[in-house]
């Protein structure tokens, strides 16, 4: 069972609006997901871009997602912690989302995965580094899915 992830930002595949970058508000966009499996104690939300020069570039990490939340809304806070929900530290060294932001040239692809996990908590304080999120969830993970937009400038 693949967890189906969209955003009404933007269609699958399609540009992310300016106002969700670098070059406007750089908010983030409203992530909705379903179709997990019952079992799901807890979600992990990571955006990533795999085509940044150095490598992966992770944009932004959420963690400590309960269960009964299926969405974050847009714009969500740049706090390491809203109501329980864990933000941790992205590779532009900072907590909370960073939009696209790519060096000038060809399109990059903006994934927003998210992870079910089987445990209700990682276990992690707020604020922690996106690479430390990554090593905790291995062999937790029961579900995944993703959706991707693009982006260049």
């Amino acid at each position: 069972m693949s967890i189906v992830v969209k955003s009404p930002a933007f269609e699958e595949g399609t540009v992310i609006p300016a106002i969700y970058t670098c070059e406007e508000e750089d908010i983030s966009p409203e992530i909705i997901w379903s179709n997990f499996p019952p079992n799901t104690q807890s979600f992990v939300l990571i955006m990533e871009d795999p085509d940044a020069p150095m490598g992966t570039f992770t944009h932004w990490v959420v963690y400590d997602i309960p269960p009964t939340i299926n969405s974050l809304p847009e714009n969500f806070p740049k706090i390491p912690e809203v109501d329980g929900i864990k933000q941790g530290i992205n590779d532009f060294g900072r907590v909370g989302y960073g939009g696209p932001c790519p060096p000038p040239g060809k399109p990059h692809r903006y994934f927003f995965i998210v992870l079910a996990l089987d445990v209700p908590t990682l276990g992690l304080p707020a604020g922690e580094h996106h690479s430390v999120v990554r090593e905790a969830i291995e062999g937790h993970i029961i579900s995944e899915g993703y959706t991707m937009g693009v982006y260049q400038r």
